[in-house]
């Protein structure tokens, strides 16, 4: 249930959220960020995104004051004036993915697998060909064993015969959450990370850096990855009218579209009030 006055910490999905399906962000909703931000309350960008993409996440959420990426498994501090420091860096063990991907493949049959293994600038996922990937200027065919062949931060991996979350209730039947944190973030892959790794866990170090708690944040997100996180913050927990139909369930209120600005309309609205 929302709570009286403002927030004291406001984070955000970024695609499917805050970011319109053309891949862009309005002058409008930078504007409302600025005016959240003016107004004394730290923004944080939370996405599945990783580091890799760092620079068009700062560009797609010009008013953060923290990012919390990889589904949680990076925290940036960009308030220090010194530069980004980084909070918290998570990898999973080659050798523990490798485990999880042949309990998994004896159950659902072959996978197709991606993993992410580097964080430098616009690097390229590494794996298996697929034509549903949306990315493919960042993709690079490579092995399951080049894969494999050290920690990643995060991998996805997909079936034929399974819808995205058949698939996902099934690896979680199959996969302890002590071994890996499994999700998905509506691009048709279930995402595997390192155990304890997902928004909330990624929030809280954000949320413990500013000693704020977390009955005092408001949080946005459209996807089964952002579950955590609305699990997590007090204040009030919005979906986005697109959102995936466990974050609508989910949530304490219901926003316009992503592509309708519904966060910075809020935002603008509680601002306002």
């Amino acid at each position: 249930m929302t709570r009286p006055g403002l927030p004291k910490l406001i984070a955000t999905d970024l695609d499917g959220t805050l970011v319109r399906g053309d891949e862009t962000v309005s002058a409008y909703t930078h504007g409302v960020l600025d005016r959240v931000r003016a107004a004394g309350i730290p923004v944080v960008g939370a996405t599945g995104r990783g580091p890799r993409l760092t620079e068009l996440t700062r560009n797609d959420i010009r008013a953060a004051d923290f990012l919390v990426m990889a589904g949680g498994g990076r925290v940036v501090d960009q308030s220090d004036p010194s530069g980004p420091l980084v909070l918290r860096d998570e990898r999973l063990p080659a050798e523990v993915l490798a485990r999880l991907l042949a309990d998994l493949e004896t159950a659902v049959g072959p996978l197709t697998v991606m993993v992410e293994a580097s964080d430098e600038h616009d690097a390229p996922l590494w794996g298996d060909y697929h034509e549903s990937w949306p990315y493919q200027d960042r993709f690079e065919a490579r092995t399951r064993a080049e894969c494999l062949s050290c920690d990643v931060i995060k991998a996805f991996a997909r079936t034929a015969d399974h819808h995205v979350d058949e698939l996902l209730a099934v690896a979680r039947r199959i996969v302890s959450p002590q071994v890996a944190t499994l999700t998905q973030a509506g691009l048709g892959f279930i995402e595997i990370c390192p155990p304890g790794v997902d928004k909330a866990s990624g929030l809280t170090v954000v949320a413990q850096t500013l000693g704020v708690d977390p009955a005092d944040v408001l949080v946005f997100g459209d996807m089964p990855n952002d579950l955590p996180m609305f699990e997590w913050a007090g204040w009030a927990r919005v979906a986005v009218a697109n959102a995936h139909a466990d974050v609508r369930a989910a949530a304490d209120e219901v926003t316009l579209r992503n592509d309708d600005d519904g966060v910075a309309v809020y935002l603008d609205r509680l601002l306002s009030r």
